[in-house]
Parts: structure tokens; sequence; C-alpha cells
């Protein structure tokens, strides 16, 4: 929403917008662009005369200003619709799907057609560093963007990406997440399918080639489709890989590249993005010269600082696959150094039970964990929510030290005094976690 709202004040548009919450990267980028915010949501927030209402995917009906917008019988869309009719028609649409990496890979696939000069049009639901915002719309027959699988709207129950008019299509992955309108892993898979069954023949489809539910999906799709994976039977094998506490080098098919992240996944995304840019032309020199100077994206293992020779990192990290990537990763990085994970259960999956049993699995990866009360706990029954102490019994059970505590100031009063130089702390969350790193930062320098 953010982004989007970024490109239509950039076309002249006037846009407000309003949210439950305000945080940064995207409340202080909005603000630079002149846009006006609201916390909360009330009524006088929608000017008298608004000619549309863009309405997110998190409202639902009893929303003070939706119901507003009904009442007034107001003009209104969905954002994905906005995309549809203002920016994708008549574009190379190339729109990069997945449980995890997709901002990721739709970063380094923008820059890499970026530095190529292909000056593409684009939409990434975070800040990449390089581009210094999440959403340009130009004159490009491409256009870059990030397909979430998650529905449209309280009246479109459909996924985001079936409106983008795909004509190359990344999946990353399948894994069941967004249990709030998902009911089982296989109305997620079927969402894929949908996907697929619209992308053009003159298209490209590029699947994961060693997650066996994408390649389920693939059964009717007509375009061309190519495996990605470190399976003998992907066309594009990713092969020769080492990592270093800085880089990953790595082989795709016949080529060789370094990228300046490091993990299994980052390479993985990688691949992905190296495959969608040559299906469109660009010559490997142009995409190792792109890999080479990509800065990485807000909130994905983001050094927050440094102080007293502790290292505090934010990663928007929240499903255990992710999580367990992240700390593998991290692992590489900052090799024989205790590492702490500090998780907040703040998305609509994980406020609930569906990972009870695999977040241990994830967390126990770091050195000592802390978990955080269940955000707006009050909105899930208590049968169906995640019970964070049980996560920290079979973690501490496993022989690592874990600790709930209800929020980020208790978890910072107790984390503290365990602290040594040269050990790092990473938050995961997919919320601003109540500035969490700066207060942990803030006390450590006293």
């Amino acid at each position: 929403m953010g982004a989007v709202a970024a490109a239509l004040r950039d076309r002249g548009f006037v846009v407000t917008g309003s949210d439950e919450n305000v945080y940064p990267p995207m409340s202080t980028f909005l603000e630079s662009r002149g846009i006006a915010l609201s916390a909360g949501f009330r009524e006088e927030n929608i000017p008298a005369n608004v000619d549309v209402v863009v309405v997110g995917n998190a409202m639902k009906r009893g929303n003070p200003e939706l119901e507003a917008v009904l009442n007034r019988k107001l003009y209104y869309v969905s954002l994905p619709e906005v995309l549809r009719n203002e920016f994708l028609r008549g574009r190379h649409n190339l729109v990069v799907t997945g449980t995890h990496g997709k901002t990721t890979t739709t970063a380094l696939l923008t820059w890499i057609l970026t530095s190529a000069g292909l000056e593409p049009s684009y939409m990434i639901g975070g800040i990449p560093r390089n581009l210094g915002q999440g959403a340009t719309f130009n004159d490009s027959k491409y256009v870059v963007l990030e397909g979430d699988e998650y529905d449209t709207a309280f009246f479109d129950k459909r996924s985001k990406f079936i409106h983008y008019l795909p004509e190359l299509v990344i999946v990353n992955n399948i894994e069941f997440d967004h249990a709030d309108i998902f009911d089982n892993l296989e109305m997620v898979k079927r969402s894929f399918r949908h996907l697929l069954r619209i992308v053009p023949q003159n298209g490209m489809v590029l699947i994961n080639g060693d997650d066996p539910n994408c390649v389920e999906v693939t059964d009717s799709c007509y375009a061309q489709l190519v495996e990605v994976g470190f399976s003998e039977n992907c066309a594009h094998r990713i092969h020769d890989v080492d990592y270093s506490a800085e880089s990953s080098r790595f082989a795709v098919h016949d080529d060789s590249f370094e990228l300046p992240m490091i993990g299994e996944f980052n390479v993985r995304n990688a691949a992905m993005a190296i495959s969608a840019a040559k299906f469109y032309g660009v010559p490997k020199a142009e995409i190792q010269k792109a890999l080479s100077s990509f800065k990485g994206i807000a909130r994905r293992q983001e050094v927050r600082g440094v102080a007293r020779g502790v290292t505090v990192i934010d990663d928007f990290g929240h499903h255990p696959t992710a999580i367990a990537q992240t700390l593998t990763a991290l692992r590489h990085r900052y090799a024989g150094q205790r590492i702490w994970a500090v998780f907040e259960p703040r998305s609509n999956t994980t406020r609930r039970a569906v990972f009870q049993q695999e977040l241990p699995d994830a967390l126990k990866l770091a050195d000592g964990v802390f978990i955080s009360q269940v955000a707006r706990l009050e909105q899930i029954p208590a049968n169906e929510r995640l019970n964070p102490e049980a996560v920290v019994k079979s973690i501490a059970d496993s022989g690592r030290p874990a600790f709930y505590e209800p929020d980020a100031d208790h978890i910072v009063d107790r984390l503290l005094p365990q602290l040594r130089e040269k050990e790092v702390v990473t938050v995961f969350s997919n919320g601003g976690f109540d500035n969490i790193h700066e207060k942990l930062l803030a006390r450590l320098r006293e």
C-alpha cells in the first residue's frame, strides 16, 4: 500500500492514508514523500471530496473508515485493481511469488534489470537500499512485481497476484502460511495453480525444482517451464556453492556468480533472479555487475547497530522456515559467536497454534531465545492461539536458554545482563516490536 501510494503521489494525485500502527521504515518514507498519515481509523480521516478509496486487504467490516466508505457510497477498489488498471496493462510483467524470499528475489531482479539499463517499473514489499523506495512506475515496458498469495480485499478473496497480468512468474517455494485465509496447504496450492493458468504460452514460469509443492502446481501451466534448484533434474541447476563470512559463490547452469549475501536461501533467490534476467536477454557480465553492487533490503538481516561489542540485527522473518534459514546464514557470517533470537509472534499465522511444533525447532538454532506475548491475542480464541510458554519450554528442554517475557521492555531488562562482547541479537518480527532494537542499543550504550 505504501509503495503504490508513493507512486500515485508521483503521478500528481493527492494521497492520504490510515493504518492501525505507523512505524519506520515505511512511515518515514511516506512522510518524506508528502503523504499525510493517520494512526488509527476514524471516519473523519476520509476527505469530503475524495475521488477513490483504495481498500487494503487487512480492512474488515466494522472498520469505521470502511463503514463510512460504504455508507457514503464512495467509489472503492482494491490495491491490485489499481495496479492492473493504472500500471500493468500492455506491459511485460514479471511476478515473483512464493512463501519465502519474494522481497529479496524481486529486489535482486529489479536491480539486475535496472543496472542493465532496462529501467523497469517495480513494486516491492520492502525498501531495497539500491533503489531507495519500494515502487516506481515509468514508461518502461518491464514491470517487476512482488506477487503475494494473500487475498485481495474483503470483497475479493482471490490472491492478489491473480490481478497482475503475468508474463513471467517465479515460484520460489510453497508452504502453508496465512492461516487466517487458507484452511490448509491444498488451498494455498490452488491459488498458485490459478496464477500459472493465466501465464501466456509465450511467457515463462520458473519454479523451485527441489520443492514438490512447486512441481505439483504446474500441471495446468501452458507457458514454458524451467526448474531451478540443486536437484539433478533442474534445467538451471545450482552447484559449486561456497560460503564465506561476507558472500556466496555459486554456479547456475554453466555460469558462475558471486553475491554479497550469505545463506542457501539467498543463493536460491539469486538463481531465480538470474534465470529471469536471462529470459529477457541480460548478459552474464551485466548480471554479475548488478549482484556485486546489491546492497540488500531494510529489515532483512539488517544490522541496526553495534554497542559494547554486541551486534543487534533486525529481520522480518516470522515463518519457521525463514527463521531457520536466517539463523543458519548468520552462523556463516558470525562464526564462533553466540547468537540470540528474539521472536515476536505477530503475523496472522504465527499468532495461531499452527506452528506450535515447528517454531521450537527453528528457534533452537540460536544459542538463546526470547519470545514475547502473542500480538493482539484477544483476537484469537485461547484454544487456537500459539502458546509461547510451551515453545520456550521445548527449547529449554533441548538445553538452550529460553525465556518468555510479555513485551519489549521486559525482554530488554532480562536479556541485557546476559549479553557479552562479540554476541549477536537477532530480532524476528514483521512489525515494529515497540522499537526493541533501539531500546536494547540505548541500554547497551549506557
